[in-house]
């Protein structure tokens, strides 16, 4: 029996088998990639908050990525943003995420510098001091203005005035986590000029102020003397009776603001008699300078005042304030809610 010889076994089949291996590794790895890639990442707290450092490579982010706990592993995350052509896109900052986001939304959202958005609130009747005290406090701003005087912040916001009392809006602003404090006060800045110019442009008719400065600094005062929002217009309306009629202002804001630190927390009779720039009480007219920040009621009521003859106003001790016209009534209304 004659037995014939197997041919033998072709290199074409070696290759075909190595090139299909080759393709399902392909598909694997594309389809283990494609699963990281939108596969939820577990935030070790939410909100989670975490930085980028300025000047941090890929691999330095990602490093950051994975001490902050957000990151298993860096290498997936290094390796998803090289085959997206990214790698040298990420940017520095502060950052906070809400909802647990996918690798590649993580991604996207240090691509585009989708920072952290903070807010910082600037009260009504404040004053300048306590606004720094405030910028000074956030721990998500970049304090520039340290070791800055009140004029150097002003050259540096562009301001024209030498005294920065009063300049600035109250008001909540929002911004990005490491912005300069002085962005906050150079908005805050131009906010009241805007308001205080759109303001003036509207303003009541035969007014005794020369300026819009002038308006702002009553305004102020106003801010500091309403208990009751109800009242403002009234207080603005005896504050500028007593203006045109050149009497003394008699208000202990401004007295308590021309004592500075002094002040202990009551007013005394001495303190009305001491004489500063600021005592209403021994000086005519308006004070050098606001005494406060001014809201947008306080500028309206400033620059649209009741039409009322009163002269005098008292507190009632419970917020609201009582109006008199003559001195006889406004003498009983103190005896009455005051003694």
């Amino acid at each position: 029996m004659i037995h014939k010889h197997s041919r033998p076994r072709s290199g074409f089949g070696v290759i075909r088998k190595v090139f299909t291996l080759l393709i399902l590794l392909v598909l694997l790895a594309t389809a283990g990639m494609t699963y990281y890639a939108f596969h939820p990442l577990s935030l070790p707290a939410t909100p989670f908050e975490f930085d980028l450092k300025q000047g941090s490579s890929l691999k330095g982010a990602a490093r950051q990525l994975q001490h902050a706990g957000l990151l298993g592993q860096e290498w997936p995350f290094v390796l998803l943003a090289r085959v997206k052509g990214e790698s040298m896109q990420l940017k520095a900052g502060n950052y906070e995420l809400k909802r647990p986001v996918s690798p590649l939304q993580l991604l996207q959202i240090i691509i585009k510098g989708e920072f952290s958005q903070r807010k910082i609130g600037i009260i009504e009747g404040w004053t300048f001091k306590q606004f720094r005290s405030a910028l000074n406090s956030n721990r998500y701003l970049a304090h520039d203005s340290t070791g800055l005087t009140d004029l150097e912040i002003l050259q540096r916001i562009g301001a024209v005035e030498n005294h920065p009392e009063g300049l600035f809006f109250p008001d909540t602003y929002n911004f990005v986590a490491g912005s300069s404090d002085l962005a906050i006060l150079r908005i805050a800045y131009h906010t009241m000029q805007q308001r205080l110019q759109e303001a003036w442009a509207s303003r009541q008719a035969n007014l005794p102020f020369q300026t819009p400065y002038q308006a702002l600094i009553l305004a102020s005062i106003v801010e500091k003397e309403t208990g009751t929002a109800s009242d403002r217009s009234m207080i603005a309306g005896v504050f500028v009776n007593r203006l045109r009629k050149r009497m003394l202002l008699q208000t202990d804001p401004t007295v308590i603001y021309g004592m500075g630190d002094r002040f202990d927390g009551n007013l005394r009779k001495r303190d009305l008699l001491s004489d500063t720039p600021y005592n209403t009480y021994t000086r005519r007219g308006l004070t050098p300078t606001p005494i406060a920040l001014p809201g947008s009621a306080a500028l309206q009521a400033t620059l649209h005042p009741a039409r009322t003859d009163a002269l005098y106003f008292v507190a009632r001790g419970d917020g609201s304030s009582h109006f008199s016209s003559n001195l006889i009534s406004h003498n009983r209304a103190v005896k009455k809610y005051q003694q």
